[in-house]
């Protein structure tokens, strides 16, 4: 790292910190820059590369984290909620909510107990797995031998939902694309819970075509967050819909293929099926 990139990266921490301590305040964006002596324009690219995000988003990240505390911890009101966390009333908590966690206040406070998911077990060319989903869409879907505990990590992720052992069309058709041609794979609906910077990417390696593969490096290219490679690593680690959001394609720049989330030797057994089934694989 030269003298600048110190520079820059001190600055940032330093941005960072003081959107942490002052969050209840809600900074803007000129307010943060002028701590760090930065002209807005500058300092809002410099952030969005060195942090992955913008200020806005970040702040509003910070926001919501303490927000989810005070309702699910102290089982505060929405209205106290809203006070304690800086914002003018609950609508924008509401607001706030449905943009980041795609539900609102109310239900993440009842952990999603209003939320129906139907889910079922199948078996793939690379072994069982469990599919679930909402009235919208597929909410998740995962590699696991061991059917109680797919059941249990299933509900891990929508703690309170009610569950139903169920094959509905969303998943059927999501199950559909190990026997058809993955450009079929638009008429599957997905329906996900992630910050703006991980449905981007998610977004993103829906574009990977099949037997080819894409580096962390590209990805950041791609979203526009060329320093955010790292962060790019963390939103394909969290992917919730294995296979249909190929996080099977991104591998490192080195050419290794690097770790998968429901092990590396299935991730090899499916790169090599899919290279196989296009008689191609490319970077």
């Amino acid at each position: 790292m030269n003298k600048q990139q110190e520079t820059n990266y001190n600055r940032i921490a330093e941005a960072i910190e003081y959107i942490k301590t002052n969050f209840k305040d809600q900074p803007n964006l000129n307010e943060v820059a002028e701590h760090v002596y930065l002209s807005s324009f500058h300092f809002q690219r410099l952030f969005s590369e060195w942090a992955g995000t913008t200020p806005k988003k970040f702040l509003q990240y910070t926001s919501i984290e303490h927000a989810k505390k005070l309702l699910t911890d102290q089982q505060a009101t929405l209205f106290d909620t809203a006070f304690e966390t800086g914002l003018s009333g609950t609508a924008r908590l509401h607001d706030l909510f449905i943009n980041i966690e795609g539900m609102t206040p109310a239900e993440y406070k009842n952990g999603a107990k209003n939320l129906s998911i139907n889910y079922n077990f199948a078996e793939s060319p690379f072994g069982k797995i469990i599919v679930a989903s909402t009235s919208k869409g597929i909410c998740y879907m995962a590699f696991e031998d061991e059917e109680i505990n797919a059941l249990h990590n299933l509900k891990q992720k929508f703690p309170n939902a009610i569950f139903y052992l169920k094959l509905d069309s969303f998943q059927q058709k999501a199950l559909s694309i190990f026997q058809n041609d993955w450009n079929q794979s638009n008429e599957i609906k997905l329906h996900l819970k992630g910050t703006d910077f991980q449905l981007k990417v998610w977004e993103t390696l829906l574009k990977i075509p099949m037997g080819k593969l894409s580096t962390y490096g590209n990805i950041a290219q791609q979203i526009g967050n060329p320093n955010a490679s790292r962060a790019v690593g963390t939103a394909i680690g969290s992917n919730p819909v294995a296979f249909l959001i190929p996080c099977h394609r991104v591998i490192q720049s080195s050419g290794n293929f690097g770790g998968y989330m429901w092990g590396s030797t299935r991730k090899t057994a499916i790169i090599g099926w899919e290279s196989a089934k296009t008689n191609t694989l490319e970077i």
